[in-house]
Formats: C-alpha cells, sequence, structure tokens
C-alpha cells in the first residue's frame, strides 16, 4: 500500500470522531486510520482491531476515494447492494386491523389467526406476498403472543364417583365396621 497520510484537518476530525462516537463501527475505522497515519503496520493494525490486512487496506482506499465528503461519511459505510426490505412497517398497521377481527367474517375457515392463514389474508385482500419470517416479525413488533391452547383430556375432578353415584364412593370406609 502506497503511505498514508492524513492532513491535520482529517487528523483532528478523525479524533473527535473516534472519541464521541456510539457506533463501534465507525470507532474501529477512525482508529484504524489513525493509527496507519501514525505509522504503525497493517498488520499490527489487523491485530489489534481482529480484521484481516485486506480489510484495513479497504477502509484506507476507501477514506482516500471519497475525499470531496466530510470525514464523518467517509468513514461509515456506504449502500449495500440487496434487495430492500419491502414489508417492514408496511405490514404492521394491515395485520394490526385484521388481528380483533374473526377470520370466519373474512370467509375464512379458521375461528383463531395463524401466520400461514394472516399471510394469505395479506396476498387475498392486500395483494402482498410476505415471508412467514417477516410476518412474525411484523407481530413481534406488535407485541402480539399467544399461544395455542393445550388440552387435556379425560382428567377427571376428585368427585366424579360421587357425580356418578359410584359404588366404590366410600371405599375405604373410614367409620364403618370393622370386621
Amino acid at each position: 500500500m502506497t503511505l498514508f497520510m492524513l492532513s491535520s484537518k482529517e487528523r483532528v476530525a478523525l479524533e473527535h470522531l473516534a472519541a464521541r462516537t456510539a457506533n463501534a463501527t465507525v470507532l474501529r475505522r477512525a482508529q484504524a486510520l489513525l493509527w496507519l497515519d501514525d505509522g504503525e503496520s497493517t498488520q499490527e493494525i489487523a491485530e489489534h482491531l481482529r480484521v484481516s490486512r485486506q480489510t484495513i487496506y479497504n477502509w484506507a482506499s476507501r477514506f482516500q476515494r471519497r475525499s470531496a465528503l466530510e470525514v464523518s461519511a467517509r468513514v461509515v459505510d456506504g449502500e449495500r447492494p440487496g434487495r430492500p426490505r419491502t414489508a417492514h412497517g408496511v405490514i404492521d398497521p394491515l395485520i394490526g386491523g385484521v388481528l380483533d377481527r374473526d377470520p370466519r367474517e373474512l370467509g375464512y375457515r379458521s375461528t383463531v389467526w395463524t401466520v400461514p392463514l394472516l399471510g394469505q389474508y395479506l396476498v387475498d385482500e392486500q395483494g402482498i406476498g410476505v415471508s412467514p419470517t417477516s410476518m412474525r416479525l411484523a407481530l413481534r413488533r406488535l407485541g402480539v403472543r399467544w399461544k395455542r391452547p393445550r388440552h387435556q383430556l379425560a382428567l377427571r375432578p376428585e368427585t366424579w364417583r360421587h357425580a356418578k353415584g359410584g359404588s366404590n364412593a366410600g371405599w375405604p370406609p373410614e367409620n364403618g365396621p370393622s370386621s
């Protein structure tokens, strides 16, 4: 790598940024750039920050390429490629508005809302296809929690023999005749 040098204004701005930022990534990048300017080797800086040497090279070259921007903007992450979030915040009010309604009112053959059923509702009524993971995250953001009911079948109360008029209702006899 070519010699990395900061101007006095850049150095002051990076020191200020490193001292006051709450973002750990920005702090690490600012420290790396300051240490490079102090003459430390890329290998030493990479070991201190537990990153690869290539990462240090990338941070330094990105900082130099963005020379037209402010120092704080030169250190932060750029836009990342990839699919943007489409359902974040959009489906929350749609789900929140329908949760209080009975699914049978809307023509579904269920008495309770489930994640797949909510997803089907969004496709049918709103034309929005959402993954089950996005649906669960939206429900979590809304603070909705539910559990399936636990059925305890065939549990008998202690007095079931009395209710049926059972012959063993009083067995063993407590005050009966002894043999």
